[in-house]
Order: C-alpha cells, then sequence, then structure tokens
C-alpha cells in the first residue's frame, strides 16, 4: 500500500484560547489536521499542534520524501524523514509535520491490520483511562462557574494553567487555589500549570519551590511547567525539593531532547505531546526509556479530536497510565468526530477499541472548520 497524496486540513473558528498574554486573535488556528491517503481506499487522520501555513511549508519540503512511500510502515518512514531533514528540522514545524504524518500512518496501518494502533504499538494494559478536564486560570467568581461546569460534565479530576496564576503575588495565587478546592470539594483531583512557556516567564526556582509547598497544602496532584522549559537545571533542583510531583516537556520534541531530562530525573512526570514530539513513534520510545528511569508518562494533549484519540492509544498501551488530558469545552474535540467521546459515571473514558485509531471524522464538520484544504499529490 503506497502513499498518494496528502490534505493539510487548517482548523479555524473554534480555536480555543490558550492564554497568551497577547490575545487569542494572533492564536486563531493553532491546529492542523493530515489527510494521508493510499492507493487504496484507506486513509489515515493525523493531527499537528501548529498553525496550517507552517504545516504547508513543511509539507511541500517533506512531500518529495514522502510520495510513493509505503503506508503501512510508520516507523520507518517517520525516521526516514528525521534523518532526511536533518539540517532544517530537528524540531519546530518540519518535527511538528512529521508528527502528524505518523499518527496518519498509523491509523492507516491500524486498518489494515484492523486493529487498534494500541496493540499495534505494544498491546493493551487497560480499556478506559480517568481524563482529566484541561482548562484556564480565571478571576475566583468566573473560575468557580468554570470548575463547576467541568464536574457537571462528568470530569473527576480537573487542571488549571497559565492566566492569572503567578502573574500577580503570592496571595492571589492562594486564593485561586482555595476558590478552586473549596467549589469541587475533596473528590476531584486537581493538577496545576503555570505555564513557564509564555514569554518572558518571570519566576524562577524560589517561587517555585515556595508555590509547591502551597500547591501541598491543598492536596494538588502535580505542579506543571513552573519554570521555562529551557531551565533543565532549575527543575533538577525543583523535583528534588518539592512536597508536590514536578511535571513538564510539553514543548520538547523527538527522543533525543528528552533524553537529559528522563536521565537527569528533571520531573516527576514527563508530557510529551505526540502532536509535537515526533508522532506515537517518537512517544513510544520516549515512552519506555520513561519507563526504565521511574518517570511517569503523562500524554500532553491541548488538542484536537485526533490526538486525543491518539493519546487514548498511547493511555492504552503505557504500563503505569493514569490520565489523559482532555480540553474543554472544545468544539476541535467534541464535535469532529461521528461518535462523540463520553466520560461515564466514573469520571473515565472509554479508549476505542476499533481498527485504527477507533474514531470516524465527521466529513460536514470537518469542513465546517477547514473551508479550505492544501492539496499535494
Amino acid at each position: 500500500m503506497k502513499i498518494t497524496g496528502v490534505d493539510v486540513c487548517p482548523l479555524t473558528g473554534a480555536t480555543v484560547d490558550g492564554g497568551w498574554p497577547q490575545g487569542h486573535a494572533p492564536q486563531e488556528n493553532l491546529h492542523t489536521l493530515l489527510i494521508v491517503f493510499t492507493d487504496s481506499s484507506m486513509v489515515g487522520y493525523g493531527s499537528c499542534f501548529t498553525s496550517g501555513k507552517l504545516i504547508e511549508g513543511a509539507i511541500e519540503l517533506l512531500w518529495p520524501l514522502l510520495r510513493g512511500e509505503s503506508a503501512v510502515e510508520p516507523e520507518r518512514v517517520s525516521e526516514k524523514l528525521h534523518q532526511s531533514t536533518f539540517w532544517q528540522g530537528r524540531g519546530g514545524a518540519v518535527t511538528h509535520a512529521i508528527s502528524g504524518l505518523d499518527i496518519a500512518l498509523w491509523d492507516i496501518m491500524g486498518k489494515a491490520c484492523n486493529q487498534p494502533v494500541s496493540r499495534l504499538l505494544g498491546g493493551n494494559h487497560r480499556q478506559r483511562i480517568k481524563p482529566y478536564g484541561s482548562i484556564l486560570f480565571d478571576e475566583p467568581n468566573q473560575l468557580a462557574a468554570n470548575l463547576e461546569s467541568v464536574v457537571n460534565r462528568g470530569f473527576r479530576a480537573i487542571k488549571m494553567g497559565w492566566r492569572p496564576f503567578g502573574r500577580r503575588d503570592r496571595a492571589f495565587d492562594e486564593l485561586l487555589i482555595q476558590t478552586a478546592r473549596s467549589t469541587v470539594g475533596d473528590s476531584v483531583e486537581l493538577m496545576v500549570d503555570a505555564g513557564g512557556s509564555e514569554q518572558f516567564w518571570p519566576h524562577g526556582t524560589n517561587w517555585a519551590r515556595n508555590t509547591a509547598a502551597m500547591l501541598a497544602d491543598y492536596n494538588i496532584v502535580w505542579f506543571e511547567e513552573a519554570l521555562p522549559p529551557d531551565d533543565i537545571d532549575g527543575f533538577v533542583e525543583l523535583t528534588r525539593v518539592s512536597p508536590v510531583p514536578i511535571s513538564g516537556g510539553e514543548v520538547l520534541t523527538r527522543r533525543q531532547a528528552f533524553q537529559p531530562w528522563l536521565e537527569r530525573h528533571a520531573v516527576d512526570i514527563i508530557q510529551p505531546d505526540c502532536t509535537k514530539n515526533g508522532g506515537l513513534s517518537e512517544f513510544r520510545r520516549i515512552a519506555w526509556l520513561a519507563q526504565d528511569h521511574n518517570v511517569q508518562v503523562v500524554p500532553h494533549g491541548w488538542n484536537t479530536a485526533i490526538g486525543l484519540a491518539a493519546d487514548l492509544q498511547i493511555s492504552a498501551f503505557l504500563p503505569n497510565a493514569r490520565y489523559v488530558e482532555y480540553l474543554t469545552p472544545c468544539a476541535y474535540i467534541d464535535q469532529l468526530t461521528i461518535e462523540p467521546f463520553i466520560v461515564d459515571a466514573d469520571g473515565m473514558l472509554a479508549i476505542p477499541n476499533r481498527p485504527g485509531l477507533g474514531v470516524e471524522i465527521d466529513p460536514q464538520r470537518l469542513q465546517q472548520f477547514c473551508p479550505r484544504r492544501i492539496e499535494f499529490r
């Protein structure tokens, strides 16, 4: 089975506010779907956490290497793309594009083998996983209302991130955490994401250590991106002293970038994003390396329905998976598939066991969010 085409599908019109200080408008197109076509009737879907213009340029670079390649050898083909773009890739939009292609090729191989991707990755350790609703911090009254809405949708774990946490003063940070805990009670797990990958992040290890001590008083599950993502030495020190588990890694790409973080135990929880880090092929290698270093793996997923589907397949084959991130509310997750994702009465999410990624995109809804495709043939 050979690759005959790729469609680049920038998603617009319903992009969730990412919390950046410059506002929502510049970030309108954050996600791009890829559709890989073959010389059979099978197609595969992938997702990239990168704008359509950048993915279009990256696919233009990659297409001569991809045209006519096997559609059922995702790991070999993806590694060929990495190696062949060594001087222009090794991160950024090129690696993000390879991520989407790799996910799509795994989707095709699963369909060709009539097996879920999780079984091809190594097997199924579980049939369902706890999703945590992923939201932004807000002013206390609005934060409480948002949390109540997420709980009413069935979530039993919630992560709050970015603005205004860490942007004012310590007293206000604690007020936000107090508000959250009093709103959801003790039965709902809470995670905190400082958003240290925001531009010009002002805080260092002392702020992060003191904040972690405060978070421990409220039984926070983990403290994410407390420092800028290039401060590996700061993360090593913070992880050593923090009473709350420290997490990070969403901005890293390629397995080689994760290696020093895992070898130095810079985090307690590593959070690769398969729509950025090189796809499922790279994620599997990163996950096994993390397992060997006794570091918990939680997929990062500020995502689409395809990205979430890939994370669910990952969560089935990871031996010690505990959570999957679920951006909510998000039309690119909730409205793109023919069958919606459903959080059950226990606050759990079933892992699709149909062939490939196990989800089917609704063509009309995709057209709604992607009025113009870019075709490579």
